[in-house]
């Protein structure tokens, strides 16, 4: 695959899953993590995955700023901080095998009946152990909406304050991301990332599709929103299962 096609990929993927997450809070960057693990190295496509999410999650957060619980992004900010070293203390990077295992696997985590699990992310406790957990998923499987996800099922939030409190919170996570595995890539010169100019287009895209989920968003209702997040998230998990399966038949399980 050539650059140029590769480039007008990843744009279409950043304004596509842009406007996902912004309808959804999460699904957007699911479905962005595997489309960059077929396109580049596992390392290059958490960067660049945690750029542009980056850039889409800020972005939302600003536009829905009135609706974030800045208390939730405080103690979320605290713990994520901590996943990062302890990560980057490890220096842990998985195979696409395991990448994509693990992306499947994660869309799982929202059909744990909620009895089972009494987490709510307004809860000062509850909120630093989403920061350190959701953080340290994010480093190991690129993505971890579902697992901030049972923070926030059990809250009194509205739809619009989970989705903008939820972006606000990722922001640490993927500055994280950047942090974690983008020093290693700028030491060895940066090759396998995709050129500036990719990003100069993306980015704008990437807010561009922050601003049609947030007008899709405010069409819905509370229950159809929470009803098509699961079973939107849990159908890409099972695509990337089966993905999971071929590359290790294909012997690159290493």
């Amino acid at each position: 695959m050539s650059a140029f096609v590769s480039g007008v990929i990843l744009a279409v993927l950043a304004f596509l899953t842009a406007t996902l997450s912004g309808v959804f809070g999460m699904a957007g960057g699911l479905v962005l993590m595997g489309g960059l693990a077929f396109l580049m190295p596992v390392s290059a496509a958490f960067v660049t995955h945690g750029l542009l999410q980056l850039v889409a999650n800020g972005w939302r957060a600003i536009l829905h700023a009135r609706h974030v619980r800045w208390g939730i992004v405080a103690f979320y900010g605290l713990a994520s901080v901590a996943a990062g070293i302890a990560v980057a203390l490890i220096a842990f990077t998985p195979s696409k095998m395991l990448l994509f295992l693990m992306l499947g696997l994660v869309p799982g985590l929202l059909w744990i009946p909620q009895s089972w699990l009494r987490l709510d992310a307004e809860k000062p406790l509850h909120a630093l152990t989403s920061g350190f957990l959701v953080t340290g998923l994010n480093l190991t499987a690129g993505v971890a909406g579902p697992l901030l996800d049972i923070f926030f099922v059990r809250t009194a939030l509205t739809r619009h304050a989970i989705v903008a409190t939820k972006a606000a919170t990722q922001v640490f996570s993927h500055l994280a991301k950047i942090l974690v595995y983008g020093a290693p890539l700028i030491a060895a010169g940066a090759k396998s990332l995709p050129p500036w100019q990719v990003f100069a287009i993306a980015i704008p895209l990437s807010m561009l599709g922050t601003v049609v989920g947030g007008r899709i968003l405010d069409r819905m209702s509370d229950v159809n929103f929470k009803s098509w997040t699961r079973w939107l998230v849990s159908a890409v998990g099972v695509s990337y299962l089966c993905q999971a399966a071929q590359l290790f038949l294909k012997g690159h399980g290493a």
